[in-house]
Formats: C-alpha cells, sequence, structure tokens
C-alpha cells in the first residue's frame, strides 16, 4: 500500500509514521501544497496512493484545500470511483460544521486527534486497506 501523510505537526506526524509504515510505503509531507505535489507526482508515475492522511490545519494550504484539489485532480484524470484514494482527514476540530465539510470536500473517514491507533486500525480494516 502506498500512502500519504500530510501533517505539519512534528509529533504527530512522527506518530502517524510510525503506525502506517506498519502497512505500506509512506510519504510525508508538511502542508497542503506539498501534499497535492507529491499526489500529483504518484499519479504521473503510475503509482498513485491508496491512502491519505490529511491534517485540517495547516500552513501554506489546509486539508480542505488540499482535498478539494486532490478530487479535482482525480476527476481531471478520470480516476474511477473505486480507485480513488481514501482520505483519512485528522484534526482536532471536532465540530459537526468541520466534518460535514470534510465529507462534502470527498473525505472517506473523519479522526479526532489525539489519534487512538487502535480506531485508526480497526478504520483500515473497515476500508478493506490491511492484510492483518
Amino acid at each position: 500500500m502506498r500512502i500519504l501523510i500530510a501533517e505539519d505537526d512534528f509529533a504527530s506526524r512522527k506518530a502517524i509514521l510510525k503506525f502506517l509504515s506498519e502497512y505500506g510505503e509512506c510519504d510525508v509531507t508538511v502542508d497542503g501544497m506539498e501534499a497535492i505535489d507529491a499526489f500529483m507526482m504518484a499519479l504521473e508515475e503510475e503509482e498513485p496512493y491508496d491512502l491519505i492522511c490529511l491534517d485540517v490545519m495547516m500552513p501554506v494550504m489546509d486539508g480542505y484545500q488540499a482535498l478539494k484539489n486532490i478530487r479535482d485532480i482525480e476527476r481531471e484524470h478520470h480516476v474511477a470511483p473505486d480507485q480513488q484514494a481514501k482520505v483519512i482527514m485528522t484534526t482536532a476540530l471536532n465540530e459537526e460544521k468541520n466534518v460535514k465539510k470534510a465529507f462534502e470536500l470527498g473525505c472517506t473517514v473523519y479522526c479526532a486527534k489525539p489519534i487512538d491507533v487502535e480506531k485508526l486500525r480497526g478504520t483500515l480494516e473497515k476500508l478493506g486497506l490491511t492484510s492483518h
């Protein structure tokens, strides 16, 4: 599995990377713009990401803008809905309006911080992304 992690907080990034590296090859970015660049490169190399972990609050471009761009790029490249990357939004913002916005933009799962790794493990299993 190919995984992209977009997280500006070092401690969160390190924890998510440590957990997700059990499941596949991880690339790490620190803002939404870098995430989009990495996503485009992976598509162009025909090695798209299976899973993207996007923090909502990041510098340069936030997770919502990055998610919208990623879904737009997938549409432009005619990526079938069942082939689209699964996107887990990770954030401390748990208000309903934030959750609703994330799903409207095309996120797959909304995950509150601090990340509960057992819940995340269950989420990966439900999405069919684990072989454990």
